[in-house]
C-alpha cells in the first residue's frame, strides 16, 4: 500500500500559534527540547502528532515515556481531548500495520514502531534503540531514565522532547536551567497569560476552588503559571530545602580528609539501593556525595565505596538487614561483613517519626550540589500519596523513584544522635571552613 504521508499526517490536528515554535524547531535541526507548558496547553497532543509525523520521515522506534505504565495507558493510550477525540486516533488505521493493546505498541506500515513506556523501572529501558523520545510529565519521572536513554540518542542522532509543568526545584528545574542556557536546546515556558488557551472565567473559578481546598493558590501557581518556586504539593521536605537554598547550604562541599566519612543506606532487594555519604563537622552534617543504582548485589556497592577512596567511619543500614534469606540462611548484615561492610542498624522508628527527624536534621545539613544532585531531587520529590477517590492526601508517603533516596536520608536522620556520640568518642575533628 502506498502512503502519501504528507496528506495523512498530521491527521486531524492543527497547531495553535504558541505551539508552532517547538514544531518549527524540531522540523529544522533541533534534537533536544524542554517545554514547560501550563496545564491544558495541549502538550501531549502537540508532541504526539510530531512523533507520528516523524515516524514516516525516519524509520525507527519512537518511545513515549510516562512516570508509570498505568499513567501512559490512562493519559495517552486511552485518553481523549476535550472534544472526545482519542489521542491515538491521530495515527489513522490506514498507516498502521499492527496494534498491540497489551504492550501499547503500534507498528506503522513503513516499519516504524511507536510504544508507550513507564519509567518507574528505568533499568528496563535498556536494550531498545529509539530514535525519537518524549518524556511526558518529566518532573514526576525518575531522572535516571534520561541517563539510560541519552547515550542511545547521542549515538543514533535521535531527538528528545521533555514536556511538563513544574514540581518544585527538582530535576525538572535542573534540566530547564540547562536547556535555557544551551543554544543547542529549544526551551520554552508558557503560562496561561502567554497562551490565553483557558478562558478567564474558568481560571477564576479554578483559583477559587484551589484556595478553598488548600488554603493557598500554590497549586494554581504551579499548574497554570508554571512556577518553579512553589514546592510539590504534599512534599515532605519542601520548606526545609527551600531554606537550605536561601541559606546557600546547597553548594560545593569538599571532602575533608581529616574526618571520617559515614554512610546511610536504603538497601533494595529487587529495587534501587541508595547511599548518602556524610561527614560530621561540629554540629553540622556535610553531605558530600550520593550514589544510587538498582539490579546490583552487595559486591557492587562494596566496590563503589572502595573506588571513592574515602576513609570510612560508620555505615548505617535499615533494620531489615537482620532478616535472614531463605536461600542462604544468612542475613544481609552477615553477608555484608564478609565484604568488609560492617553495618550498624538504624533505630527502628515509625516512618512518621523518621520523617520528622529528617525535617529537623535538614537545618544542620550542607549538600554538595553536584555529587548530591539526584539525592536532592529525590528529597524534593518525596511526597504524600494522593487519594483520587477522596480528593485528599493519605497520611503515608507515595512509593516511587524518590522513596529510595528519601528512605536512606531518614535512616541517616534517626541515627544522627548516635552518630554524634560515636564521632565525639573516636574523633577530634579538625574543623576547616571550606566556604571561604
Amino acid at each position: 500500500m502506498e502512503n502519501n504521508t504528507e496528506l495523512l499526517l498530521p491527521h486531524n490536528f492543527t497547531p495553535r500559534g504558541y505551539q508552532t515554535p517547538l514544531l518549527q524547531n524540531m522540523d529544522g535541526s533541533g534534537l533536544r527540547a524542554v517545554c514547560v507548558w501550563h496545564r491544558r496547553a495541549g502538550k501531549d497532543k502537540t508532541v504526539l502528532n510530531f512523533t507520528f509525523k516523524s515516524m514516516f520521515e525516519r524509520v525507527g522506534l519512537y518511545t513515549y515515556y510516562f512516570p508509570t505504565y498505568v499513567q501512559g495507558r490512562t493519559i495517552l493510550w486511552e485518553g481523549m481531548d476535550r472534544d472526545g477525540f482519542k489521542f491515538m486516533d491521530h495515527l489513522p488505521e490506514s498507516v498502521r500495520q499492527r496494534t498491540d493493546n497489551t504492550r501499547m505498541t503500534v507498528e506503522a506500515t513503513n516499519g516504524s514502531i511507536f510504544r508507550i513506556v513507564g519509567t518507574d523501572q528505568p533499568d528496563k529501558l535498556r536494550g531498545g534503540n529509539p530514535v525519537g523520545c518524549v518524556f511526558s510529565e518529566w518532573s514526576e519521572q525518575d531522572p535516571y531514565a534520561w541517563d539510560v536513554v541519552r547515550p542511545i540518542l547521542a549515538e543514533n542522532g535521535g531527538w528528545a522532547i521533555f514536556i511538563y509543568t513544574p514540581k518544585g526545584k527538582n530535576h525538572g528545574w535542573n534540566i530547564f536551567k540547562m536547556a535555557r542556557d544551551d543554544p543547542k536546546w529549544f526551551c520554552q515556558v508558557l503560562t496561561v497569560e502567554d497562551t490565553l488557551a483557558v478562558d478567564s472565567d474558568v481560571l477564576i473559578q479554578e483559583k477559587k476552588e484551589i484556595i478553598a481546598k488548600d488554603g493557598t493558590d500554590a497549586l494554581y501557581q504551579q499548574e497554570y503559571m508554571c512556577s518553579f518556586e512553589v514546592p510539590i504539593s504534599g512534599a515532605y521536605y519542601a520548606h526545609q530545602l527551600m531554606k537550605a537554598d536561601e541559606d546557600k547550604r546547597i553548594t560545593s562541599v569538599p571532602y575533608q580528609p581529616t574526618l571520617k566519612v559515614h554512610t546511610a543506606w536504603d538497601l533494595g532487594v529487587g529495587d534501587a539501593t541508595s547511599i548518602w555519604f556524610f561527614q560530621q563537622v561540629g554540629m553540622e552534617v556535610h553531605i558530600i556525595d550520593y550514589y544510587e543504582t538498582s539490579g546490583e548485589g552487595l559486591h557492587h556497592y562494596a566496590k563503589i565505596l572502595q573506588e571513592k577512596n574515602y576513609i570510612y567511619g560508620t555505615h548505617w543500614g535499615p533494620h531489615d538487614l537482620k532478616a535472614r534469606e531463605l536461600s542462604t540462611g544468612k542475613s544481609r548484615l552477615e553477608t555484608a561483613k564478609t565484604m568488609g561492610l560492617h553495618f550498624q542498624v538504624a533505630p527502628n522508628l515509625p516512618v512518621d517519626d523518621g520523617i520528622e527527624a529528617a525535617r529537623n536534621l535538614l537545618s544542620l545539613c550542607w549538600f554538595d550540589k553536584d555529587k548530591c544532585e539526584r539525592g536532592l531531587s529525590a528529597l524534593r520529590s518525596y511526597h504524600k500519596e494522593y487519594d483520587d477517590a477522596n480528593q485528599t492526601y493519605k497520611m503515608k508517603p507515595k512509593h516511587d523513584w524518590s522513596s529510595h533516596g528519601a528512605d536512606a536520608f531518614r535512616y541517616l536522620a534517626v541515627s544522627h544522635r548516635t552518630q554524634i556520640a560515636e564521632t565525639a568518642a573516636v574523633e577530634t575533628p579538625v574543623i576547616v571552613d571550606p566556604y571561604e
